[in-house]
C-alpha cells in the first residue's frame, strides 16, 4: 500500500460497481447536525487494545510463509472463538508481483448471523515483507506495528467489548481480517501502474462470495490507525462509494472531540487500499479510516520502514478510532 490513484481510475472504478451498491450507499443513515443524544454503548478499553497490538508484533513480521504469520492466524482464532463470535480462516492462494506463489488466509468473524442488517469492519493483519522506503535493511520484512497490527487490535478489541456487554449492537456484524495487503511491489518498479499487486487478501475474498452470503449494508475499514497524532481525512475512494458513510463517521467523531484526528480535509485522488475490491467485486459501499496527512502528501515517517515498530503505537490515537467505530456501530438500527 498505498498508491493513490488518479482520479480516471477512479472514474472507472465508480462507473464499474453495480446499481445495488450505488442504492445501498444512499440508504446510509446520517445523523441530524441538530442533534446529538448520547447512547448507551460498551466501554472501548484502549490498555486492551494496545495488549493485542503488542502480542501481534511479539510473533515477529507476520509475512505470508513464515512462522509468524501461522501463530497470528492461530490467535486470532482462538480469540474470536473464545468470545463466541463464529469464527473461520478463509483459505486461498494468489500470486505476488514477482511470481512467489503464497497461501492466504483470512480471518472471518461474525455476531448475531441470523441477522440480515449486517455491517462489515475490516483491517489487514499481514506485515510487509521488506522495507523499501528505507535507507537499510530494505530487503528485511518490518514489524507492522501500525501498518497492520494497529487496526486489528482496535478491532479485536471491539469484538471482545461487544461480547462481554450486556448492551448489544442492533444490527449483525461482521469482521474481516485480509491476509497479504502489504505484498504489493516495491516502490520505485513500474511494472503495474494499477495497483493489482496489492491487497490480495482482499481480492481473493472478494471473488470467492458464496451465493448465500448476506451482505452488509456498508463496511468500514481501518488501517495505520495508532500513530501518534495521525489525521484521517476523508479519502477519495470512500468518498466516491459511500459520501454519506465518511459525512456521518466524520460528524460523530467531531461530536466526540475527535475532531483533530478525522480531518475535514480529503485525500485527493484516492488510496489503493482493501476497500477497493470490497466496494468494487463485493459491491458492499466501504470506507477507509487510514492515515494519511493531505498536506505533506504521505503515510507517516514509518511507513514501509523499520521504524514502524511498537513505539509508533499511541494510546490516544487507539481510543479515538475505536470510541468512534463503536458509536457507528451502536447508532445502526
Amino acid at each position: 500500500m498505498r498508491i493513490i490513484i488518479s482520479s480516471c481510475l477512479i472514474l472507472f472504478i465508480v462507473l464499474g460497481c453495480a446499481d445495488d451498491s450505488k442504492e445501498r450507499a444512499k440508504k446510509t443513515k446520517i445523523i441530524p447536525s441538530a442533534v446529538f443524544m448520547p447512547i448507551e454503548k460498551p466501554a472501548f478499553n484502549v490498555d486492551s487494545a494496545y495488549v493485542y497490538i503488542v502480542e501481534q508484533v511479539g510473533f515477529g513480521p507476520r509475512v505470508p510463509g513464515t512462522n509468524a504469520h501461522l501463530k497470528a492466524v492461530e490467535y486470532f482464532e482462538k480469540q474470536f472463538l473464545k468470545w463466541n463470535w463464529q469464527t473461520t480462516v478463509q483459505l486461498g492462494k494468489s500470486t505476488t508481483f514477482n511470481g512467489k506463489k503464497i497461501a492466504i488466509k483470512n480471518v472471518i468473524a461474525r455476531l448475531d448471523t441470523n441477522n440480515k442488517n449486517r455491517v462489515l469492519l475490516m483491517a489487514h493483519w499481514d506485515s510487509r515483507p521488506f522495507a523499501d522506503r528505507d535507507e537499510t535493511r530494505k530487503t528485511e520484512a518490518i514489524d507492522g506495528a501500525n501498518d497492520g497490527a494497529s487496526g486489528v487490535g482496535v478491532l479485536m478489541e471491539i469484538a471482545r467489548v461487544i461480547s462481554s456487554s450486556d448492551i448489544q449492537p442492533k444490527v449483525g456484524i461482521d469482521i474481516i481480517l485480509f491476509d497479504a495487503e502489504d505484498y504489493g511491489q516495491p516502490s520505485g518498479m513500474m511494472a503495474d501502474q494499477t495497483g493489482e499487486t496489492w491487497c490480495l487478501g482482499s481480492q481473493y475474498w472478494a471473488k470467492n462470495l458464496s451465493d448465500n452470503y448476506v451482505r452488509p449494508k456498508y463496511g468500514i475499514l481501518l488501517d495505520m490507525v495508532g500513530a501518534k497524532e495521525a489525521v484521517f481525512p476523508k479519502e477519495g475512494v470512500s468518498m466516491q462509494y459511500n459520501p454519506q458513510l465518511v459525512n456521518k463517521v466524520w460528524y460523530l467523531a467531531n461530536k466526540l472531540g475527535y475532531g483533530k484526528y478525522f480531518i475535514q480535509e480529503e485525500a485527493k485522488g484516492g488510496i489503493t487500499d482493501d476497500h477497493v475490491y470490497v466496494n468494487r467485486i463485493a459491491n458492499i459501499p466501504s470506507i477507509d479510516i487510514i492515515h494519511y496527512d493531505p498536506y505533506q502528501g504521505d503515510f507517516g515517517s514509518f511507513h514501509h520502514r523499520h521504524s514502524d515498530d511498537i513505539d509508533v503505537i499511541d494510546k490516544s490515537t487507539l481510543e479515538a478510532v475505536g470510541k468512534v467505530v463503536l458509536e457507528t456501530i451502536y447508532r445502526e438500527k
